[in-house]
């Protein structure tokens, strides 16, 4: 029987086994998957750029990295990894 059911018929007076032993044998229902969230710098749209690094450049380009991103994508806020070099809202566009 479900849990609930179990239970329901406990509180009821009718309980066909002891209720510590219907929760004891009721299945367990699996631990939800524990998903991690990727973060991603809200200042850019159409790329998720972490926002915990020093320096992104657009690759192919002269950049010296450490992190490479293609584009092009959106800037929505500040362009504080300088991607929109001709400031259009537009970040590694060739």
């Amino acid at each position: 029987m479900h849990r609930s059911l179990v239970l329901s018929l406990a509180v009821a007076g009718a309980a066909l086994v002891p209720v510590s032993a219907a929760v004891a044998d009721a299945p367990s229902t699996p631990a939800a998957k524990v998903v991690k969230k990727r973060r991603c710098d809200s200042n850019y749209r159409g790329r998720c750029l972490r926002p915990d690094v020093s320096d992104y450049d657009c690759a192919g380009g002269s950049g010296n990295g450490p992190y490479y991103v293609s584009g092009p994508f959106r800037v929505v806020g500040t362009d504080h990894y300088g991607l929109d070099a001709d400031h259009d809202g537009i970040a590694c566009e060739r």
